[in-house]
């Protein structure tokens, strides 16, 4: 089993900047890829962006330069960078690690992008 630890998260300013990170215990030596999804009230999730073990990377279209996920191996750590954060990135945060024979989720955190 991994267990995921989200940190950061909470109310923010349009146009600031905030990051979140996400650390994974347990099972570690079985996961590939890390990243995060979202959901926003009313909306299906969505990817954020991904990184795998090797450091390749994934964002989703709406990212459009604004974020950037980067990985510490060492520490089993994955942090995703927002900046010029807008009102409609408002949602709930959700670290995601795949493993060899399963996906593990975090519980999410709160991101709020006031206007």
């Amino acid at each position: 089993q991994v267990q995921l630890v989200e940190s950061g998260g909470g109310l923010v300013q349009a146009g600031g900047s905030q990051r979140l990170s996400c650390a994974a215990s347990g099972g570690i030596f079985s996961i590939n890829s890390m990243g995060w999804y979202r959901q926003a009230p009313g909306k299906q999730r969505e990817l954020v962006a991904v990184i795998t073990r090797g450091g390749s990377t994934n964002y989703g279209d709406f990212v459009k330069g604004r974020f950037t996920i980067s990985r510490d191996n060492f520490k089993n750590t994955v942090y995703l960078q927002m900046n010029s954060l807008k009102p409609e990135d408002t949602a709930v945060y959700s670290c995601i690690a795949v493993a060899t024979m399963a996906t593990f989720w975090g519980q999410g955190t709160q991101v709020t992008v006031s206007s």
